[in-house]
Formats: structure tokens, sequence, C-alpha cells
């Protein structure tokens, strides 16, 4: 059974009694730190020289630092920059200013998981990751409300990291809706898994050969879109709700059956033989390998694949059909009391 946390476990204080250093202020950055500055922390942002988010987060009222300087002055350093680019910021600038007792954190495993950084011994390492884009992350914790967090420690070098984690995740507002225990590897490997197996892989292609089925079938595109992109959203709303069980509670009995006879049929042990080999490949680092490797080229792969996947009939279908609609599609009109949310 998942270890789980809530705000009674969590001590505030220590948090609130550490300097803290928020590297990025992106989706998460800005996030994290507005969050932490409302429950009473000492926050800067450590940006590059000449980054174009300096001017927004001072806008916010925080005080910029470049990284280096900000490693100094901090007691604990969360990098929120993108994977690809965390390598050479912590080289750069953060590594040579890790001194004993100092805390290096993370809200994704990768670079520590697949050693593209080492911290210096007698540093803790601790992760604490909100499962939400950081606007939600932002606009729970305002509502009173929070996004649930998973925590892990690395090293535990101070033998207090893990208060350390469960207090950074109670100030951000994790805590609020509860935190799961984990690791950097489990963390790792299960995130990127499920972006390419399910949530973003699996789901983006299964939608395209959907549509491409349709429409070589000599239906309309426009109708193709609505029956295998429009109306997905529905359905994950419902699954987000009450899980699969809510979703064919709520479907017609024509839906729930043919979800019965027809979905094996589509995702078959052929399938799951090929998510068991996506998950080797991240496993053995892989994938990591070739993502870092493309990406200190310059991204050619990457902005290549990128291309092709735009130009994909459906986003032309999509853009064209989204600009018909009379009226702004909202979260209400789908989901069963999101105004309460």
């Amino acid at each position: 059974m998942a270890e789980i946390f809530y705000d009674d476990d969590a001590d505030l204080s220590i948090i609130q009694g550490k300097k803290v250093a928020i590297v990025g202020y992106g989706s998460q950055g800005h996030a994290h730190a507005q969050n932490l500055r409302d429950s009473g922390v000492e926050v800067v942002i450590a940006l590059k020289d000449g980054s174009k988010s300096a001017a927004k987060a001072q806008e916010d009222g925080f005080e910029v630092k470049n990284v280096a300087d900000a490693a100094e002055w901090a007691d604990l350093i969360m990098i929120l920059a993108p994977d690809q680019h965390q390598r050479s910021i912590f080289a750069d600038s953060i590594k040579d200013k890790l001194t004993e007792g100092k805390t290096l954190a993370f809200a994704h495993g990768f670079n520590i998981r697949f050693g593209y950084i080492d911290a210096p011994e007698g540093v803790d390492v601790i992760l604490v990751a909100p499962k939400a884009p950081g606007h939600t992350v932002r606009r729970e914790y305002v509502a009173g409300r929070g996004i649930p967090d998973i925590i892990a420690v690395e090293r535990d070098a101070s033998g207090s990291a893990w208060d350390t984690a469960l207090s950074y995740a109670k100030a951000i507002g994790g805590t609020r809706a509860g935190v799961i225990k984990t690791t950097f590897t489990e963390e790792t490997e299960t995130d990127l898994f499920g972006e390419q197996a399910v949530l973003c892989g699996g789901m983006s292609h299964l939608v395209q050969v959907g549509f491409e089925t349709l429409v070589e079938a000599g239906y309309q595109p426009q109708i193709a879109y609505f029956e295998v992109l429009h109306e997905l959203k529905l359905i994950v709303d419902l699954m987000w709700e009450g899980g699969i069980a809510k979703q064919r509670w709520s479907i017609s009995d024509t839906a729930e059956y043919g979800d019965y006879v027809s979905g094996p049929r589509v995702i078959s042990s052929d399938v799951k033989a090929s998510m068991k080999a996506v998950l080797s490949d991240i496993q053995s680092g892989a994938f990591a390998e070739r993502f870092i490797a493309d990406q200190d080229k310059g991204a050619p792969e990457f902005l290549e694949l990128r291309e092709k996947e735009q130009g994909h009939p459906i986003e032309a279908t999509g853009k064209e059909l989204r600009g018909l609609f009379a009226w702004k599609q909202q979260d209400t009109d789908y989901v069963e009391g999101s105004a309460a949310r």
C-alpha cells in the first residue's frame, strides 16, 4: 500500500527556515515560487543572464539572481529547467556552490536516475513533483486546495531529507491533497512510460490512426474529428473523476458493449508487448541516451518529428472546425461539477 502524507504529517517551519532558489520561471517555476512565498518562505529566482523570464519574475515581485549567485545564497536549490538543460546548468553554475548541508531538489528524476547529474557528498537530494501543470498547481493553492505530489529522497546526507521534502510539499499545497512516497527511479521510469505509452504517444497516435481509418473509408474529416478527438475530453474527464468504472457507467449500453468486445481487438497483446519494449528502453537508459544525444546535436530528430506530426491532416481539420464553433469550449461544457473544483 502506498504511503500517503497530509498536512498534519509535515512541518512547514522546516522550509520556512531555509532560503530557496527556484531555477527557472516557467510553468512549474512560477507556481512553486509563488506558493512558497505565500507560505512564508524566502525565495529568489535563479536565471541565466539575459533570460526572457527575468522581467516576468521581477514583475511578480521576486528578486532575480544569476544561477551561480542564487545557488551560493540558497540552502535549497530546486531545479525546474527543462530536462535537457539541467546537466549544463548544474555543471556550470550549481555544482561548485553545493556546500555540505545544502539540499538539491527536482520535480522530475530524469537527470539523477540516468546519471547526468551527480551531487557532491554531504548534500541532500530530494524530489517533489506535483502531478499537474504549474498553472493548476498555483490555481488550486490560491483556492485553498492542492494538487497531489509525489516525493522521493535519493540521498539523505543530513538525516532529515524526508522532512525537508514533506515541508516543501506542504508549502506548495501538496499535502492538502495528499503526498505519495516514491523513489527517483520509480518516478522517472513510470513518468516516462506514462507519457510515451499512454498519455502522449499512445493517445495521440491512437487518435490519428482512428481519424485516418474513418477518412480512408470515405467519411467526412469533420465528422471523424468529432468522433475520435473532440469527444475524447468527455471520456478522459469521466475517468479522471471516477476511474474507468465511472466512464463506463456514464456512456450508453451500446458504447459500453463496444468497449468490451472491440477494445481488446485494438489494444491487443501485441500492443502490450510493444509497451513492454518501450518500458525496457526507458529502464535501460536507451531512451534517455537517444533524447540527450539528439538534444546535444541541436535536436534535429526532435524537430523533424515535430514538423512531421504537425502536418497530419487531423490538425488542419481541427483548426478549421474549431474556428467554426459559435462558442468557446470550456471545461464546464463537459465536466460534471467542474465549477465547484
